[in-house]
């Protein structure tokens, strides 16, 4: 059975529209206008238990009101969703025992609170075991390294703090599954590791279940097996990252350091893309030249003292496919 069942799902806002002005706000309260939005168009997709899915898509494609529906803060206008068996918005109290969730933007701690009693506060909230909470609270203290930030008020966290005391509270009732929306956003390179390592840890040891949004294609790339892609309210794609690699394009890229800055590098079967220096890096189609053949054409040419073959960027395949979709 399905952890997550979701069948033309459909979601709609009614915006208020005011003209500029004082006039404009004159008239906007004697009769005021209203347009409606689409924020989803009837999608439909399922999800097994242990599965780490990426759902991605540009700003204002729908996905964090897929996931405001899926833990039960919003009601849709039509379809049917089923998570672990319930429906989100009916069985609230159920669902969220079950349930995690992290807002990147947004936090469910107390600002004003030390983190030890934010924690202690959300073990009366969900009702956790004295026992069960003091075992999870401290597995995920060590696993998270928050033992510095324990007694300091939330409000005094750098971003990359706050973001891994958010992830240790969501989990503290040890949910099965797992949604993060935007989970590293605005963090740096250590920080970001940190909860990508967390995350990854999470699903394979625990087998939680988790749906991960982001705009970052890193994450996508290290994390995830399945990706769904969502624009305008409508799932477009859903696959691995090597069929969404396969959808676009197979291009691969020949990055190559060459012992003379001044050389220049010319070859009928390969495009620069990039130079800085004395690296350059070359594009080419493994259907027309292999990249053994390309490599040999290269070096009988010139030298070199280093070179290593990668397939092209997550982040050009999606604009890529954002681009063609649109154009």
């Amino acid at each position: 059975m399905p952890m997550i069942a979701v069948e033309n799902l459909t979601k709609s806002f009614q915006i208020a529209e005011r003209r500029a002005g004082l006039w404009g706000a004159f008239t906007g309260i004697v009769h005021r206008k209203y347009r409606t939005v689409e924020a989803l168009k009837g999608i439909s997709f399922t999800m097994e238990p242990g599965e780490l899915v990426g759902y991605i898509g540009p700003n204002g494609a729908g996905k964090s009101t897929t996931i405001k529906i899926l833990s039960g803060i919003l009601v849709p206008s039509g379809g049917v969703c089923s998570v672990m068996g319930r429906t989100p918005w009916r069985e609230r109290v159920e669902h969220v025992r079950n349930i995690g969730v992290v807002f990147g933007q947004r936090t469910q701690l107390w600002w004003d609170l030390p983190v030890t009693e934010s924690f202690d506060l959300l073990r009366d909230i969900y009702r956790v075991p004295t026992a069960d909470y003091n075992r999870s609270r401290d597995e995920l203290i060590a696993l998270l390294d928050l033992v510095p930030l324990l007694n300091t008020p939330v409000r005094q966290l750098s971003l990359g703090q706050r973001m891994r005391c958010d992830l240790a509270a969501a989990l503290l009732h040890t949910p099965t599954l797992l949604f993060l929306d935007e989970p590293t956003i605005g963090l740096d390179a250590v920080s970001k590791l940190a909860v990508r390592d967390f995350i990854k840890r999470l699903n394979e040891e625990r087998g939680v279940t988790v749906i991960l949004t982001t705009h970052d294609m890193d994450d996508i790339e290290a994390l995830c097996k399945r990706v769904l892609i969502i624009d305008e309210g409508a799932i477009y794609f859903d696959g691995t990252v090597g069929d969404l690699r396969a959808k676009v394009t197979n291009e691969r890229r020949l990055t190559i350091d060459l012992k003379d800055e001044s050389a220049t590098l010319l070859t009928a079967d390969a495009e620069e893309v990039a130079r800085d220096g004395r690296r350059i890096t070359l594009r080419f189609d493994p259907n027309r030249v292999t990249a053994a053949a390309l490599i040999r054409q290269i070096i009988a040419e010139h030298d070199i003292e280093d070179l290593f073959v990668d397939n092209a960027p997550i982040e050009e395949i999606i604009a890529r496919l954002y681009g063609g979709r649109r154009a």
